[in-house]
């Protein structure tokens, strides 16, 4: 008996809402791509380019490690039973030197990466409730949790724009 009145109360609730939604004022929404909208900003292509300039000589390193790999197998290959064992050596060292590089050098760009998008998102969060703002907007909803939308409520180019005149990329 119970339950059947608890239905009986939401359905008079949302009958009541329905019938007062005609009423309610237009809701204004803006979509955007955050991750798109702020990796193709200015400053985070920048810092992309400076994160490889920073670690390319530890890529060229683990590229020399590959190659020198990649002689050694080769020279396994047609090597004397002596030689192979010392070969196989040498594979072993130059194997763990370049595990522990590539490991190494993963986890400091992470480590880098996270660093520059953690201030960019910041900064890009804020820009985004300015042109919320701007545009007289009551909601701004991230791609990723929109199921289907209207592509001129797509704001990602604006927030890119937006996000370039407030913060534009220093000049080295």
């Amino acid at each position: 008996m119970r339950l059947k009145s608890y239905r009986t109360a939401a359905l008079a609730a949302v009958l009541t809402l329905a019938a007062a939604a005609p009423g309610w004022a237009q809701v204004k929404v803006g979509v955007v791509d955050f991750q798109q909208a702020l990796l193709a900003t200015a400053e985070m292509q920048k810092e992309a380019s400076k994160l490889e300039q920073k670690y390319k000589p530890d890529q060229d390193r683990l590229e020399a490690l590959s190659q020198e790999l990649q002689g050694i197998q080769s020279k396994l290959q047609s090597a004397s039973a002596e030689d192979a064992a010392r070969l196989q050596l040498e594979g072993q060292e130059k194997q763990r030197e370049a595990q522990r590089l590539t490991e190494d050098l993963q986890a400091d760009i992470d480590f880098d990466r996270q660093q520059i998008l953690e201030g960019g998102a910041q900064r890009m969060r804020a820009v985004i409730d300015e042109l919320r703002a701007s545009k007289a907007l009551d909601l701004i909803v991230d791609v990723s949790s929109t199921l289907s939308y209207n592509s001129a409520l797509d704001i990602t180019s604006d927030a890119t724009a937006a996000y370039d005149a407030k913060h534009p990329a220093a000049a080295e």
